[in-house]
């Protein structure tokens, strides 16, 4: 029975005085207390039988001492050792002992959101207390306010918090004093931009306006980090920083160190180094390719480009593609966009088989052989047409196949075996590169004959290469259970994901942080597990390793020094760094007001990034629902080509997505956006600002996202837009 349904039962007994004398002569009074006794015995009853078994380890009682007291803490502990327990002990305490406690548990991945819920806080205070677990496909989303009244303890993302902070609509909106305790999991992500620091800005703005009415505040983090600091100065002000945005001292474990090691073993470190490939005609004719476009495109002299098959390199294309743009300069631009596929070939080639790295530019070019416009189109693609016989023959050639794909299956082959119960994540950079090596298992009669049983794991989202949230929380689901024993993820798997039973971590082709490399890491959770690093002789992520296991220890140096600081030193510190957090974030929105105050939107015109055709003005552009910017201009509509439906894996509340919209000039064809149908009533076309160049007053520019366009956009009004293009409705 939770609290709430205890609240109701004993609320059905309030009797009046003058009821109740009457029932006394009656002898019904007696039952009625005896009732109550019963609940309460009940209550008290469920609480020691459920919390019975809710021991800490004594290091995890050591590091929520504070938090017990009341204090705002991070608690700093390695991935593995249990800080999500102590968070729900601690959460448990302050819902026994604090009036009318609400608490909140924050988390930066969707998939976090069932874990904590299913694994920790369900299984502890389901019984006592009303638990509800809010992501972005749940339509509680919707009502989030009247959630947060209604129950004890919110699960939910970041975003969802922050989004009913700002919202004023009653059902929706939340006040940070409705919070008692806000429990911020990965808090390390507290900073610049990310929306967890966008929640304490809220905090930090009520608590340096003297409001006393705000939420204990309790991190977790495995990996502070030292914000890329290399020396201990720096590190420690980076901690700092940290500590000062979620206004809260870091702890960790002083006296029971050993027990935590004993507890959280590391798993074994294993550089699994490949050797240089003797040759790779694949690689040196995609560059001999590269270096025909380089003299095609007459290079601008002040153009620099570096080592082809970098990333380097795709900086570079990527800096020339929006010279080109702005100089009006198409063969530029589009030779810059190829050059780009070509280094992504290049690299593919170096990390995966050789056929994938020919199949990823077949692809591109497929989707070009209808939208040749001009000379520089039909080099391109002609290049391409007239070698593609020759790449196909030199990636189909397995003398010269990449060798860390034969060290990838050994390190694998280490761990699996039709006996061997092993359990293990392979982590590389890209969606792509995923998708790559999942069919490569599948096409491994080794890794098959071992039971390699795999599935991919990439982030949540609305595009094609996507996983939706439930496929997510199925592909996990299944490797808990064991029908999968591999995941081959992103980055989307390296924090909070929690499998006891995981006894492999592999590396694959990947540059991180130490941030990064802790988290992956500690994914590896069994006895006895190995935490593999291939990679090639000569190559940067060795390097890049070694480093980071420096900046790991300079990371426990730095909040050694600010756990040595005195209280009055700490908080004159943290007070000194919010005050100053404050002001540089009022100084970066009135720049950001200023920018976007620098043109009137009349004079901005919407350019095809492809074509350079101009099809918009900056007035046609509305923002509707604090998302998505539309064209209200009917006249659009001439601009653009209507293509097949856009399915998204989730419902919206006030609008639906109609078909792809595309550049209708001859063969352009760039997509724009899509359509959506809102209120069941108009279409609108959503376009996103990444495929248009700007041509303002003083420059033509592109921007990636439309935050940054140099000009204000009026938010839609749906009346004023239905009286402006359907006045016959108000006749």
């Amino acid at each position: 029975m939770s609290r709430i349904e205890f609240k109701r039962h004993t609320a059905d007994f309030k009797t009046p005085t003058a009821d109740l004398s009457s029932r006394r002569r009656r002898g019904e009074a007696a039952g009625v207390l005896l009732t109550l006794k019963a609940f309460s015995h009940i209550w008290h009853t469920l609480k020691e039988s459920t919390m019975a078994d809710f021991e800490l380890y004594k290091y995890q009682e050591e590091v929520v001492e504070r938090a017990l007291k009341g204090e705002n803490i991070i608690i700093w502990l390695p991935t593995g050792g249990g800080k999500t327990r102590a968070a729900v002990y601690v959460a448990k305490r302050h819902l026994e002992t604090t009036a009318n406690a609400k608490v909140v548990v924050l988390v930066n991945m969707v998939h976090l959101v069932d874990q904590h819920y299913s694994k920790e806080f369900k299984p502890h205070l389901g019984s006592l207390y009303n638990l509800i677990k809010v992501s972005g496909v749940s339509e509680e989303k919707d009502f989030f306010g009247k959630v947060v009244q209604r129950n004890d303890v919110i699960i939910c993302t970041a975003q969802i918090l922050y989004n009913a902070l700002i919202d004023k609509e009653e059902a929706k909106h939340v006040e940070l004093s409705d919070i008692t305790l806000l429990i911020i999991d990965e808090c390390h992500h507290t900073h610049k931009e990310a929306v967890y620091n966008k929640v304490m800005r809220c905090y930090m703005e009520k608590k340096l306006k003297g409001e006393r009415q705000l939420p204990q505040i309790l991190g977790l983090t495995a990996s502070p980090g030292t914000g890329g600091a290399r020396i201990l100065e720096d590190a420690v002000e980076h901690v700092l920083e940290i500590c000062a945005n979620l206004d809260s001292a870091i702890v960790s474990t002083k006296n029971y160190e050993p027990e935590l090691k004993k507890k959280v073993p590391r798993p074994v470190k294993t550089f699994d180094i490949v050797e240089k490939r003797h040759a790779d005609p694949l690689g040196d004719h995609l560059k001999w390719m590269m270096l025909q476009i380089h003299e095609f495109m007459n290079l601008p002299r002040d153009a620099r480009l570096r080592q082809c098959g970098t990333q380097e390199y795709e900086a570079d294309v990527v800096i020339l593609e929006q010279r080109g743009v702005r100089e009006n300069n198409r063969l530029v631009a589009q030779c810059a966009l190829h050059l780009r596929q070509y280094n992504d070939a290049l690299l593919i080639n170096d990390t995966l088989r050789m056929m994938d790295a020919y199949r990823s530019l077949e692809e591109f070019y497929d989707s070009k052989t209808t939208t040749a416009m001009d000379g520089t189109d039909f080099f391109l693609l002609g290049l391409f047409e007239e070698n593609q016989v020759e790449l196909r023959k030199l990636a189909a050639d397995s003398h010269f196949e990449n060798p860390n794909m034969a060290k990838l299956e050994s390190v694998l082959l280490q761990q699996f075996g039709p006996s061997v119960k092993s359990r293990g994540i392979l982590f590389s950079k890209t969606r792509q590169s995923t998708r790559c090596l999942f069919d490569w298992v599948l096409k491994s009669r080794a890794l098959q004959t071992a039971g390699v049983r795999a599935a991919i794991l990439t982030g949540a989202g609305n595009g094609i290469t996507y996983m939706t949230q439930n496929e997510q929380a199925e592909t996990i689901r299944r490797f808990r259970q064991g029908d999968l024993n591999l995941l081959i993820s992103t980055s989307v798997a390296e924090e909070g994901l929690d499998i006891p039973e995981c006894n492999l971590v592999v590396r694959y082709g990947l540059l991180t942080n130490e941030i990064a490399q802790q988290q992956a890491s500690g994914r590896a959770r069994a006895v006895d597990s190995q935490y593999s690093v291939v990679a090639r002789a000569d190559g940067k992520e060795v390097r890049r390793e070694r480093i980071n296991e420096d900046l790991e220890v300079l990371t426990a140096k730095a909040i050694a020094v600010v756990q040595r600081m005195t209280q009055q030193d700490f908080r004159r510190k943290i007070s000194s760094l919010q005050n100053e957090a404050v002001i540089i974030n009022k100084i970066l929105e009135t720049k950001k007001m200023e920018k976007r105050a620098r043109f009137q939107a009349s004079s901005i015109r919407l350019l095809c990034r492809n074509c350079f055709q101009p099809v918009a003005s900056g007035s046609d552009i509305r923002l509707l629902e604090k998302a998505h910017f539309v064209n209200i201009n009917p006249d659009f509509k001439n601009h653009f080509k209507v293509g097949g439906q856009v399915v998204l894996p989730r419902s919206f509340e006030d609008w639906e997505p109609g078909c792809r919209i595309s550049c209708n000039n001859g063969n352009c064809n760039k997509e724009w956006g899509f359509q959506m149908k809102y209120k069941k009533a108009i279409i609108l076309p959503n376009m996103a600002i990444c495929n248009f160049a700007l041509e303002t007053p003083g420059e033509r520019m592109t921007v990636k996202k439309w935050k940054d366009v140099p000009f204000a956009v009026e938010d839609f009004n749906f009346e004023q837009y239905c009286q402006d293009h359907h006045p016959d409705l108000f006749d």
